[in-house]
Formats: structure tokens, C-alpha cells, sequence
């Protein structure tokens, strides 16, 4: 994995957790206004919708960088509008990169896999 697939990954991965904490927030969020008279759907709702266009921005990112399949590219996608699934996402994207890290690893080695 090169340096800008691997930046591109990192990228994702630092998004998807705020993503998801700003989601299920908007979720409280939506049923305080629904329960109550408070009322922070407005200014939620403008978080999540700038964490979520970054975060599709960083997924095609990488989507394009790491040539990932279609079912893989539209799994990180589907997360993304899941309200826990950006925790999921950055669970596999950091174990991705830590296999890369290990690939790389065993081919500077010599190692080869079988």
C-alpha cells in the first residue's frame, strides 16, 4: 500500500467515528424536539451533514485509491448511512491497515505468503 492509499484510508477512518457520534446525536436530538421544547435539530443537523459529505468525499477517495471491489465500496457506504455503522467502518478500515502495514512488512522481509 503506498503512501496516499494509506493516507486516503486514515482519512476515512478519522471521520467515520464522528460521523457516527453526530448521528446518533441528531437522532436524541430529533426526539428532544419531538418530546420537549428543545430544539438543537438545526445546528445537528448541520454537523452530521458536514461530517457526512466528507465522509462519502474521503470513501470515494478512497474507494479510487485502494481499488476496492464494488461490495467492499458500497459496505463503507452503507455504514456510512447506518446510525452505529461509522464505528463498524472505522473497526475494518484500521484492521486493513493494519494488515497492509504487515504485507508491507513481510515483503520488505523477503517473506513470501503462501
Amino acid at each position: 500500500m503506498d503512501l496516499k492509499t494509506a493516507t486516503a484510508l486514515r482519512r476515512l477512518r478519522l471521520v467515520s467515528g464522528p460521523e457516527a457520534i453526530s448521528f446518533l446525536l441528531l437522532l436524541v436530538c430529533s426526539v428532544l424536539k419531538r418530546t420537549t421544547d428543545f430544539n438543537a435539530v438545526p445546528v445537528m443537523g448541520m454537523i452530521h451533514g458536514v461530517l457526512f459529505v466528507l465522509y462519502v468525499i474521503f470513501w470515494a477517495d478512497a474507494w479510487n485509491r485502494a481499488k476496492w471491489p464494488l461490495k467492499t465500496a458500497a459496505l463503507y457506504f452503507v455504514l456510512s448511512v447506518l446510525p452505529t455503522g461509522g464505528f463498524f467502518a472505522d473497526r475494518r478500515l484500521k484492521r486493513e491497515a493494519e494488515d497492509a502495514v504487515i504485507a508491507s512488512r513481510a515483503r520488505q522481509e523477503g517473506v513470501v505468503s503462501a
